[in-house]
């Protein structure tokens, strides 16, 4: 009778410990993670259109000062439109620290190519730190896992969620690469035409087919979530 107790005891903190994750998979805890981080539709959308507004104005009217206020301008409505609603100004203010420091470099050099230049340089940046995680294998997307987990390392001790995570982890990176490798050439030629509509063809377009092959990987799998163990 003690023991059925103690394993119905062990149990219920088992679940207990369970229960706020939400999920019983690797796969799943990585889904509900990466929406968490992206904002979902709408923070990606927020996060795109004061880009895509200056992009879109700058090709029709060569005018930087008038994409930079075009843009800024949509940033302000996305805004007020959350704190009318009530719900978080995170993605929002993403946004517009973007786009101030793209006016910024815009407007210190006088040209409207410099305003893509923040971006280039952010994507390069993320690009190599991922990159650098898979090679000490520590991939990203295995710290999202480790946050839902409560053990922010203990994902490493299991090799298939190592090897998953690193699957995803390239997946990850990968528009950023893209990004790069294209527009940074583009940039170089001062083609400002060009590399607005690569901006916006490798924006939102590039991100949602990244997405959709993480999705196909970890909806394959159903790797079990190993909660931490209370002592």
């Amino acid at each position: 009778m003690t023991e059925v107790t103690a394993a119905a005891q062990t149990s219920g903190q088992e679940a207990a410990v369970r229960a706020p994750l939400g999920a019983d998979t690797v796969e799943a805890v990585v889904r509900r993670q990466l929406a968490k981080s992206l904002g979902g539709i709408r923070g990606t959308v927020e996060a795109a259109v004061p880009t895509a507004a200056f992009a879109i104005v700058w090709m029709a009217t060569r005018q930087l000062e008038l994409a930079l206020g075009v843009s800024i301008g949509a940033a302000v409505v996305l805004l007020v439109a959350r704190l009318v609603q009530r719900q978080t100004l995170q993605f929002v203010l993403s946004s517009m620290i973007g786009i101030a420091v793209a006016a910024f470099f815009a407007l210190r050099s006088g040209k409207a190519e410099d305003a893509f230049l923040p971006g280039i340089m952010y994507n390069a940046v993320v690009a190599a730190a991922v990159i650098f995680s898979i090679i000490v294998r520590w991939p990203f997307i295995g710290f999202l896992i480790g946050s839902v987990t409560g053990d922010p390392t203990g994902w490493r001790k299991d090799p298939g969620i190592v090897r998953l995570c690193t699957r995803l982890t390239w997946l990850f990176v990968l528009p950023n690469v893209i990004r790069v490798a294209v527009q940074w050439p583009i940039y170089l030629t001062g083609n400002v035409g060009l590399l607005a509509a690569a901006k916006i063809a490798l924006g939102w377009p590039l991100f949602v087919g990244a997405l959709a092959l993480m999705l196909a990987v970890l909806a394959r799998g159903h790797t079990p979530v190993d909660a931490p163990k209370q002592v």
